[in-house]
């Protein structure tokens, strides 16, 4: 939340990725920043909602779960988001950066209202999709509502509302709200469509362009419901049946993820099989890309470089004909 420490850290980071790794550009300048862009982590909408956040040294800001009774889920409405920390903070700050520099940059790791549902009501939502529908829908509404809001606040400010959450979107749209379905991957697709689409496919609707990251290893078995959705980029988490995925959403871009403890625990020549064989279950060059997010401090800077080595080899293979 520290305005300078913010421009000093966003400095430091692509400094560090341009020599270490030859990203992007040797930075010059210290960009005028109101959120990182290089760091995940979804706090901002469950403070909006009176979660308590933790700050830490060695971890991401982390919200304790607050659970909420029956009653207060009913009297939930949509907050005003410019007036309620840590939101009301933030802009101040841009205001502050806007009339310094004439500009501000950056956005926030929304996250995804199934997520944040979880920080306010824990495991009992679980239960709730199933045996208090009506309470799931009156959350679930008053959330998008306030999704809806902050992604059209955000790129009113710098144009941009998910870099954080996953950096490839640059590749396709930065403009594109990508939207968090990491805890979808615990429910059934059938409920998910019942409970959960109705509300994600109001929310692309009114936030386009949209995009789903969906970091569970089973995103082939929500593909069918995932195309009904109008979005621009898939977010396909490891262990997901690339070849269905890729199919299913053949006109749209697909975001291959890696494995971040095989990043950590394997070695270079692991890794590049890995990332070969997501390209070649894909069967395709064009709106397709590879990541790996929350990798460990002590990942080999060697495991990195093979992720690109095994990415310029497919192009190459790809082009000459040589990938079935």
């Amino acid at each position: 939340m520290n305005l300078e420490k913010r421009i000093d850290n966003d400095f430091e980071m692509r400094n560090i990725l341009f020599e270490r790794f030859g990203i992007g550009e040797k930075p010059t300048i210290r960009e005028p920043i109101i959120g990182s862009m290089m760091v995940a982590g979804g706090f901002v909408v469950p403070a909006l909602f009176g979660v308590q956040i933790e700050f830490s040294d060695s971890e991401a800001p982390w919200p304790i779960e607050r659970i909420f009774t029956d009653e207060e889920i009913f009297k939930l409405v949509p907050p005003d988001v410019k007036e309620k920390w840590p939101m009301k903070s933030l802009l101040n700050d841009a205001s502050k950066l806007i009339d310094k520099f004439g500009y501000v940059v950056g956005d926030f790791d929304l996250d995804g209202f199934f997520n944040t549902a979880l920080h306010l009501r824990g495991h009992q939502l679980f239960f709730d999709l199933v045996e208090k529908p009506e309470l799931v829908n009156h959350l679930f509404h008053v959330l998008t509502k306030t999704y809806i809001s902050l992604v059209k606040l955000m790129r009113s400010i710098t144009k941009t509302c998910s870099i954080s959450t996953n950096r490839s979107i640059l590749n396709v749209d930065p403009s594109i709200f990508l939207h968090s379905n990491c805890s979808v991957s615990m429910i059934s697709p059938k409920l998910y469509e019942k409970m959960v689409s109705p509300h994600e496919l109001r929310l692309a609707k009114n936030t386009h362009p949209f995009g789903i990251h969906h970091c569970g290893n089973n995103m082939h078995k929500f593909s069918k419901a995932y195309s009904q959705i109008p979005s621009n980029f898939f977010d396909i988490g490891w262990g997901s049946v690339i070849n269905v995925c890729s199919e299913t959403f053949s006109d749209t871009f697909i975001n291959l993820r890696l494995n971040p403890v095989r990043l950590l625990q394997c070695n270079k020549n692991e890794i590049y099989l890995d990332t070969l064989s997501l390209l070649k279950s894909s069967k395709r060059i064009e709106n397709v890309g590879v990541c790996c997010i929350n990798m460990d401090a002590g990942t080999p800077d060697e495991n990195v470089r093979s992720i690109f080595q095994a990415v310029s080899d497919y192009e190459d293979q790809f082009k000459k004909g040589l990938i079935q």
